[in-house]
């Protein structure tokens, strides 16, 4: 895993094959720990930043450069 510290100055740590697909590029999973015990979060390989949004839907939005993922849940009342 790759590490990377964050604005708050906290170490994080990127999966390299955990993740999923996004409009621009992939978002990766991001742990707290080398030994991936705790998610923290998701980085966006477009634009390299972990400031990113999910929605209990499961959207991703990275709220630097508008890369979006799908959501993963559908709710069909929105139809």
């Amino acid at each position: 895993m790759r590490s990377i510290v964050t604005e708050d100055g906290d170490t994080v740590f990127i999966s390299q094959t955990d993740g999923d697909t996004g409009s621009k590029g992939p978002f990766l999973v991001v742990y707290e720990t080398s030994d991936a015990d705790s998610r923290y979060g998701w980085f966006c390989t477009n634009c390299e930043d972990v400031d990113n949004a999910m929605d209990s839907m499961g959207r991703i939005k990275c709220n630097q450069c508008g890369n979006f993922r799908k959501p993963t849940e559908w709710d069909a009342a929105h139809e």
